[in-house]
């Protein structure tokens, strides 16, 4: 845990879990653990991390391995890059999101089907209606 009064310029690495309440300027890795930037949290960094949960206020680029959560109190300028990605009621967020295009989720989606929108036309069945 990096505490509320403690302020970090510089490169972090871990392999744990990391609580932030306090100030970083640099970049954070943490490629297999969660990175939770609490409340009082304020970051200039940019973030590496399996799980990235925000509550504070971020400035710099999120890669998330598997999620990314902005909370209702979180605050991110930057980008992110996520399979998956959450934004709670109230979280402020300015930048761009890239979800992973190796997600299932977005390859499975159904590439074809026209003919069934076509089938489904509002003005088809006003056409019907008229004649």
């Amino acid at each position: 845990m990096i505490g509320a009064s403690v302020k970090i310029d510089g490169q972090i690495t871990s392999e744990e879990n990391l609580v932030i309440e306090g100030s970083v300027k640099g970049s954070i890795t943490a490629k297999n653990s969660e990175v939770l930037v609490g409340k009082s949290g304020v970051l200039k960094a940019n973030i590496v991390a399996k799980i990235v949960r925000i509550e504070g206020t971020i400035n710099g680029d999120i890669t998330g391995g598997e999620n990314v959560i902005i909370t209702k109190t979180g605050n991110v300028q930057g980008n992110i890059q996520s399979p998956r990605v959450s934004l709670e009621d109230g979280a402020k967020f300015k930048g761009s999101i890239e979800m992973d295009p190796s997600d299932k989720s977005v390859t499975e989606l159904p590439v074809s089907g026209s003919s069934n929108v076509k089938a489904h036309r509002p003005g088809s069945a006003a056409d019907a209606q008229a004649s």
